[in-house]
């Protein structure tokens, strides 16, 4: 399966603590990768060639995002961003021609809980301790996932 990402470049103090909550509460994921926004979500490898043509025509400069929110769907805990959120749904847009079946919201996943307590409870620690959280977009990566690994096949720096 094919992932777009945009990497969020943070303050070290920032990318610790999520990289801390993701482990903490979502292993399997921290294992893997950490903090990032998924602009595309597991696509087959032969859309490719589309999304590499995709990545290279986006003419975007650089932006500012602001994680000022979390959000909770089911058992997972996502942190939202307010500024940004424009920005990422532009992009998402821009390699998704067809809309999904549900509204895209940009997000970082910060765990996934046994119950929907445990999740307001942690949101309640995290909204108190590491919000708001800024940084900034200055790159996407295309992604494959093989079995339990994941491969970057190129980046693409934003500019323009």
């Amino acid at each position: 399966m094919l992932y777009v990402v945009a990497w969020p470049r943070l303050a070290e103090a920032d990318d610790t603590a999520l990289r801390r909550l993701r482990a903490q509460y979502h292993p399997k994921e921290a294992d893997l990768i950490g903090p990032h926004f998924t602009l595309v979500f597991g696509v087959a490898p032969d859309r490719e060639p589309q999304l590499r043509s995709a990545l290279e025509a986006i003419r975007r400069r650089p932006f500012w995002f602001m994680v000022d929110r979390l959000a909770r769907h089911d058992l997972h805990l996502y942190a939202e961003p307010s500024d940004g959120a424009a920005e990422l749904t532009e992009l998402y847009e821009a390699l998704n021609p067809v809309p999904g079946s549900e509204p895209f919201e940009p997000h970082i996943t910060l765990g996934l809980f046994r119950s929907p307590l445990e999740a307001e409870q942690v949101a309640r620690i995290v909204e108190r301790q590491h919000l708001p959280i800024r940084g900034r977009v200055e790159e996407l990566a295309l992604l494959k996932r093989a079995g339990e690994r994941l491969e970057t096949l190129a980046s693409f720096p934003l500019s323009g």
